[in-house]
């Protein structure tokens, strides 16, 4: 068993995808007409998988994000990623030092939801695990 994707509601897909796609998601697929409304699918550089999934509903718009706390994406250069994010017109908060190599940065949202950046310290495998709470 593992987890697929999130699906996320956004107010206003352009802009979302646009935002998105600057953070580096690429869209791999959608389905225009569900009950939901529709959905883009999205999926980061070297993933297997498409990892979030863009819900619009033009009749149904953001208007509480507070039941979603925060997404985290990993990368590799934090702060090559927020110089370049910077580049695109998107801010992010300076890196932050955790000590060991480990970085972190958080930025908005077009709807508010918040996106924390991490970068692992050198040798720590992707991903979170048991090994990190030890």
């Amino acid at each position: 068993m593992r987890m697929l994707h999130l699906g996320l509601r956004v107010t206003d897909l352009g802009r979302s995808l646009a935002f998105y796609t600057a953070l580096g998601y690429e869209q791999v697929g959608a389905v225009p007409e569900t009950g939901f409304g529709s959905l883009t699918m999205l999926q980061l550089p070297g993933d297997p998988f498409v990892s979030l999934e863009l819900v619009h509903d033009p009749a149904r718009p953001v208007t509480d994000t507070s039941a979603v706390n925060h997404l985290v994406v990993q990368v590799d250069d934090l702060a090559g990623t927020v110089a370049g994010l910077a580049a695109r017109g998107i801010a992010a908060e300076p890196p932050a030092d955790h000590g060991d190599g480990m970085f972190t940065s958080w930025l908005t949202d077009p709807d508010g939801y918040r996106i924390e950046l991490v970068q692992w310290p050198p040798g720590h495998p992707a991903g979170m695990s048991a090994a990190d709470f030890r």
